[in-house]
């Protein structure tokens, strides 16, 4: 099925996809144990499947002059500086920071930094390595009119889910008060901005599952069919965050409920890029799942995502809702075209 190049960048592709994030997640067992801030590794860890992408072309593709060395080579600075700090928030976790008279551990701030400025060079990188690089790597804008329905079509969904959601829990006017709080649409209009100072993390995801591997699993398993498997590779992939970031006493439960996520807004994600050709949209789509979450649920900590408290018992009405809203578009016509 695969070449000799093409199996030796699968193999780099998940010695840095898998291999650094379960390396890493040892690491982040060893921080709970001891009841460190491991803060710094969940973003470090997104950066991981891109990375070993572009590491895989910049070592097989010497000779191919379309390769965006430059953008690619500050992709995985940035991954590596990640990685260390990650690893000196374990080894060196008592390093504090006082901003505005509130201590910060360090490392999550250097963490940060290295996040926005990263995302800053990227972007002028990417840029600056010109149209034909871009659409040779997969990194140019692409069908606007399709890729603006995506966007707006994933964020009218996701605020009717979670409408949904609270009315058959009988909660139906929390979801009138975050429709009417002028914050929820001031909070709209700031991750915009946002997205520019942190789209490496999500890039960093999405160009390793969709741009990448997706293609492969759908040559392997049929168009349905890869999208299905790359769901449960994707969620598989966050067990380490599962099991000590999300959640350190329900993991088992954490790791079903990311089955759910992972696979059913997958679809999504992967109907999103079919249609568009636009690897932008999905990495869009990624950064709005994660970042609307503090406007819907108005809670702007830093640890919105960290130690949330699930149960068994949500988890098959997750499913049912998960796949109503965004499930369903497996049925979607992009999935009925030939291999």
């Amino acid at each position: 099925m695969f070449s000799r190049t093409q199996k030796r960048e699968l193999f780099l592709f998940l010695l840095s996809a898998y291999g650094l994030t379960f390396l890493m997640g040892l690491l982040m067992w060893y921080g709970t144990l001891r009841n460190l801030d491991i803060s710094a590794f969940p973003n470090a860890q997104m950066l991981y499947p891109a990375a070993g992408v572009m590491l895989a072309y910049l070592i097989t593709r010497k000779a191919d002059t379309k390769v965006p060395r430059a953008f690619f080579r500050a992709f995985l600075a940035a991954a590596a500086l990640m990685a260390g700090i990650s690893i000196l928030s374990v080894f060196l976790p008592d390093e504090f920071v006082v901003v505005s008279g509130i201590p910060f551990p360090v490392w999550m701030l250097l963490s940060q930094i290295v996040l926005i400025v990263g995302s800053i060079l990227c972007l002028l990188l990417c840029l600056m390595a010109g149209k034909e690089k871009r659409r040779a790597y997969g990194l140019s804008w692409r069908n606007t009119k399709s890729s603006l329905f995506c966007i707006i079509l994933f964020v009218f969904l996701y605020f009717l889910r979670t409408g949904f959601s609270l009315a058959i829990s009988g909660q139906a006017e929390i979801f009138m008060l975050i429709l009417k709080n002028p914050g929820t649409w001031t909070g709209l209009l700031l991750v915009t901005v946002q997205f520019f100072l942190v789209f490496v993390a999500f890039l960093g995801e999405e160009y390793g599952w969709r741009y990448y591997l997706q293609p492969l699993l759908q040559k392997k398993f049929g168009l349905r069919g890869g999208v299905l498997v790359l769901g449960v590779v994707w969620g598989l992939w966050h067990l380490p965050v599962d099991f000590f970031y999300y959640t350190q006493e329900r993991g088992l439960a954490m790791a079903a409920a990311q089955q759910i996520t992972c696979i059913t807004l997958g679809i999504y994600f992967a109907y999103a890029y079919m249609k568009t050709q636009n690897i932008w949209v999905p990495v869009i789509l990624h950064f709005l799942n994660n970042n609307l979450i503090p406007i819907i649920s108005g809670n702007y900590s830093a640890d919105v995502l960290q130690n949330q408290n699930i149960s068994w018992g949500e988890l098959p009405m997750a499913f049912l809702i998960n796949v109503l809203f965004f499930g369903v578009f497996l049925l979607a016509k992009p999935f009925h075209r030939e291999q």
